[in-house]
């Protein structure tokens, strides 16, 4: 259920998504760092929402930042405050499972 909402209300398409992954995007996992240790994405990063705002540098310089989380919900509070902060280069991966399946399948 939760995928077929992100589906309905992302404005993000899964074409722009790979391309991103194939660029060699920043994954960054905003879960908290329990919902991370329980599974997250090969080589992704784990910045907690609540963490966002003291962590913006470990955003400089990035060409291509994928934000993600179990729902969609707090990726898309996470690229707000990364706007508000002047980054532009972020796409809203949706779940953490999504980017997975996406990643996966960059590397087959």
């Amino acid at each position: 259920m939760l995928q077929f909402l992100f589906k309905l209300f992302s404005n993000t398409n899964n074409v722009e998504l790979q391309n991103a992954v194939k660029r060699g995007a920043f994954l960054v996992d905003v879960r908290t760092p329990q919902e991370f240790a329980s599974g997250n994405v090969k080589g992704s990063v784990n910045i907690p929402l609540n963490k966002i705002q003291n962590q913006l540098q470990a955003f400089k310089n990035k060409t291509n930042i994928i934000v993600f989380c179990r729902s969609g919900n707090r990726s898309s509070q996470a690229i707000s405050i990364l706007k508000q902060n002047n980054f532009t280069n972020i796409i809203n991966g949706g779940t953490w499972q999504n980017v997975n399946k996406i990643l996966n399948n960059k590397n087959k």
